[in-house]
Order: structure tokens, then sequence, then C-alpha cells
């Protein structure tokens, strides 16, 4: 079954700019569960803020580089304090194969910081107060929310969700606020944390930017642009 919605039930107060009815979403999700099963992030930590570090990481870069550096960073500095009081340039030698590595550096220097001093090492419960975090932008904020504390206060967009989302007519836009937007309209909020990760997954295997793997999608039959005959 999918994961419970633990956020407060809010009023949709506009309409999406394309619309999708609750049978096909449900259609979808359920097919996308039968192909992937339960999932979780394929980021690796053991501690909630380490988690939030590799969001912030993972940034125009794979999952699979990310794993492979954080942990030897968290080795070289164990404790959210020894983090926090980390030389810039040391982090930024740690950290640097994954890219953007000064601006990153900084992001979790400041991130450490800040939650150490304002928030007592623990990670907050709302987007609003997550995003006063360096680094941490919605989508990192909803991707915390979903994976440390299972609330979902939107869904999570990346490349791959916006790519998917428009190809099964979820959404026609193509600005992530907006994509959001729709795909909160669109999709029923119980299925909010698992869809999303199940859209990434769709487009890491058979929905890729530059090809489409159409005649053996799971979804071939669902989604309108399909280019598998049908049966």
């Amino acid at each position: 079954m999918p994961r419970k919605n633990t956020s407060e039930s809010k009023k949709r107060q506009s309409s999406p700019s394309f619309s999708a009815s609750p049978d096909y979403v449900s259609r979808i999700y359920f097919l996308l569960r039968k192909e992937f099963g339960d999932v979780n992030s394929p980021l690796q930590y053991s501690k909630d803020y380490e988690f939030a570090i590799s969001v912030i990481l993972s940034a125009q870069c794979t999952d699979e580089r990310v794993n492979q550096v954080t942990p030897i960073l968290f080795s070289e500095f164990p404790t959210l304090e020894s983090l926090a009081s980390a030389p810039l340039k040391k982090i930024e030698k740690l950290i640097y194969s994954t890219g953007f590595y000064k601006n990153k550096a900084k992001s979790v220097s400041g991130f450490a910081n800040l939650l150490l001093n304002e928030y007592d090492g623990k990670l907050p419960k709302s987007i609003k107060e997550l995003i006063k975090l360096p680094g941490i932008g919605r989508k990192t904020a909803n991707v915390v929310l979903n994976e440390i504390h299972h609330i979902s206060e939107g869904f999570v967009v990346d490349t791959h969700v916006k790519r998917v989302s428009k190809k099964l007519g979820l959404t026609k836009q193509t600005d992530p606020v907006k994509v959001e937007k729709d795909l909160m309209q669109n999709v029923q909020p119980e299925y909010w944390m698992d869809l999303s990760l199940y859209f990434i997954f769709l487009g890491r295997k058979y929905c890729k930017a530059h090809r489409t793997f159409c005649e053996t999608c799971i979804l071939r039959k669902e989604c309108p642009s399909s280019t598998s005959p049908q049966d």
C-alpha cells in the first residue's frame, strides 16, 4: 500500500494546467509499484543530517558518485560539530568529484553550522524551515521530508520527474514549480512520496532523456506518449 501522507490536508485552491483522472493516476501508481516495489532513496546515510548533505551533493551528480564520496567525508568528519568546524578547503577536496565543489562545500559548511546552532542538530519538519538552511531548496526539502520524516508537503520534481510526468500527461508545464503544482493537483496525496521516486526510476530505466524504451516499459499501455504497438 502507498505510504501514509502525514501532512495536514490542504484545500485545492486552483486548477492544474492539465488534469488527469484519479483512476488513471492509480493505475500508473500500482503498475510502477509492481515494477519497482517498496522504494527508498538510493543515497546511503547513517544519520539524518548526512542524508540532507548527500542530497545537497547530488545536484548535477549521480547518486552512485555521491555514495562513493560521502563515506570518506563522514569518516573524516564523523560528527555535525566536526563538519561545522571543518576547513572549507578540506571539504572541497573531499567532494571535488561531485562537481561544483566550491559552491557545494560552502553549502555543506553553512548547512552544518546553521543546523547545529539554530536547530540543535535536528532537521526541521517543514519546507518553510528547511529552505532556510544553506543548500536546501524546495526540491531538496521535499526529498528530506519524505525520507527522514515521512511527510509530504509537496512533490519532488527533478529532471526525470519533469520529463516523465509530461509524457504521462500529468502536466504541460516545463518550469519545476509549475510542474509540482500540477502534480499536487493531479496526484492523490497518499501517492506523492513513492510516485516521485517511481518516476525517477522509470526515467532512468525506460524513459531516458535521449531515448525511450516504450516496448518494454510497464506503462506502455497507459502512457499517451508510448510508441509501442498496442496489444
